[in-house]
């Protein structure tokens, strides 16, 4: 099972590093490479609940294998993308369905997991689950530095083995297929694929539309109504897709909302701290997967500590510690951006990586430790679906912040050299397209009083991409630090699995 999931969660973010290159072939827009990223992690959020029901109804072995091929498919379909007007549609629709057969593989293999575990063990299991497949997602960004030295394609094409693995060992593993009655949801599966949807294309199209847009607001407000409206509806299903009554436990909410706060920076910063290496500090794919290193290294390394707190202590304990350390590392790694300087930045990046260590896992497990087994699918169902939800919206918010302030920064650096409001706002908006779409800064060709400018203000440029960089990292320290007053409010309180006979989620149903 973590043969099959390696690929879901490498897949969050390798696609980061190889974005300059894709772009660059195949000549997307900012917003559509944006989109190419986003489009997986919205996929898996929208579709997660209905895979893990699907899960319950059809059998687990059953959805990893189908879930497995879709997602492989999908993946060599993603890089055989063929060049022209049609590619970027390509690839988001195709990324979106990568996302899909993720949502149906993750709740199936979680599942398998908890089957074949007795009770006693099963904290450990899920612990050293849930451990190794966040480590997974920050390995991604290394993976892709290597490849993309091949083809950017290849990041694509890599999961084509490991599901080939993933298959035959599940084959071979002889999983039972424990199905349960019931019936499928699927208005609540349209409910919140619709929300979810909505809402993020607000958020990601701010920049274009404008915050001032109808539009945009229509989009975000309406996205939010609609899973308020889910809410509501599942509330009333005899068998609904997520059983929303396992928020009567204090602990387990505040799990999901610190979560949503962690994630909001965890698989954003992949994707904005590789474009932002390669734009501002000038670095190879492989520098940029290097780059991204520090943060791992300091992932791992809490990820077994914030493990230890949890057996020992409980959540409460890792999750405050986690996001007060990853408050303090991402502002102090914002403050350092602009000196340009990749040695001088590790600290910080490693100081911010173990304060994710510290929260992911333990929160997980715990949130999951918090229900009966018969309730597994739909707990994981829910912190699975908010933490791929938070990680959409976090891109595109921070993506938005990102073009607007590097077009209002690169404005005034043209104005400032004698170019025209008028002109240098078009120019600059031009170039805040090349630079976070292409990670390239290179000057541009052509006469004129614009193009003289700009290859004199390339420099310049770079660090005002920096600073538009060190909002989007001073927005997830913010992120962290309400996550941390958040987590003032766990319960505490430590949970090994022993009485599943008297777990939150049976009193709720009760």
């Amino acid at each position: 099972m973590l043969f099959a999931v390696a690929m879901t969660f490498i897949d969050q973010t390798i696609v980061a590093i190889a974005a300059p290159d894709i772009v660059r072939e195949l000549g997307l827009s900012t917003s559509g490479m944006q989109w190419v990223v986003n489009a997986y992690l919205l996929s898996l959020a929208a579709f997660f609940a209905l895979g893990g029901r699907l899960a319950d109804l059809l059998g687990p072995r059953r959805i990893v294998v189908v879930g497995t091929l879709v997602f492989v498919i999908a993946s060599v379909l993603c890089g055989c993308v063929p060049k022209g007007d049609f590619a970027q549609t390509w690839l988001i629709v195709f990324r979106a369905v990568q996302g899909l057969g993720a949502a149906f593989l993750f709740p199936a293999a979680l599942a398998v997991v908890v089957a074949v575990f007795p009770v006693e063990r099963r904290g450990r299991a899920l612990a050293l689950f849930f451990g190794l497949s966040g480590a997974l997602t920050a390995v991604g960004p290394l993976l892709g530095g290597w490849l993309t030295g091949w083809t950017w394609r290849a990041v694509f094409w890599v999961n084509v083995p490991v599901a080939i693995i993933a298959l035959v060992l599940t084959a071979l593993a002889h999983i039972p297929d424990r199905r349960r009655s019931g019936t499928l949801d699927t208005r609540g599966a349209v409910l919140i694929a619709l929300g979810m949807g909505l809402s993020v294309l607000g958020f990601q199209q701010a920049y274009a539309w404008g915050w001032d847009s109808v539009f945009t607001w229509l989009c975000v407000v309406g996205g939010l109504a609609v899973l308020y409206a889910f809410t509501r509806y599942e509330r009333t299903v005899r068998h609904p897709l997520i059983d929303l009554r396992v928020f009567r436990d204090r602990a387990f909410t505040m799990d999901v909302v610190v979560l949503f706060f962690a994630m909001l920076a965890f698989v954003p910063v992949f994707f904005f701290a590789s474009v932002y290496a390669q734009v501002s500090l000038s670095a190879s794919p492989d520098q940029a997967a290097l780059f991204l290193l520090y943060f791992f290294v300091g992932f791992a390394i809490a990820s077994q500590w914030g493990g230890r707190i949890l057996d020992s202590r409980g959540a409460r304990p890792a999750l405050r510690i986690g996001t007060a350390l990853g408050a303090v590392g991402f502002a102090l790694w914002a403050a350092k951006m602009t000196d340009l300087s990749m040695h001088d930045q590790w600290p910080y990046a490693a100081l911010a990586g173990a304060g994710i260590g510290f929260i992911l896992a333990p929160a997980s497990t715990d949130a999951v430790n918090r229900a009966i087994g018969a309730s597994y699918g739909e707990v994981t169902g829910i912190t699975q679906t908010v933490r791929n939800y938070a990680a959409s919206v976090g891109l595109a918010v921070y993506g938005a912040v990102l073009t607007h302030v590097n077009t209002d920064k690169v404005t005034d650096t043209l104005t400032g050299r004698g170019v025209p409001p008028g002109q240098a706002r078009g120019v600059a908006r031009d170039i805040t397209e090349s630079v976070t779409g292409n990670g390239d800064a290179a000057p541009p060709t052509g006469t004129g009083p614009a193009a003289d400018a700009m290859r004199d203000a390339m420099a310049a440029v770079r660090l005002d991409f920096a600073e538009a960089n060190r909002w989007v990292f001073y927005g997830m320290a913010v992120a962290l630090a309400i996550a941390f007053l958040c987590a003032r409010f766990h319960p505490g309180g430590r949970v090994d699995g022993r009485e599943p006979t008297e777990a939150p989620m049976a009193r709720a149903t009760r």
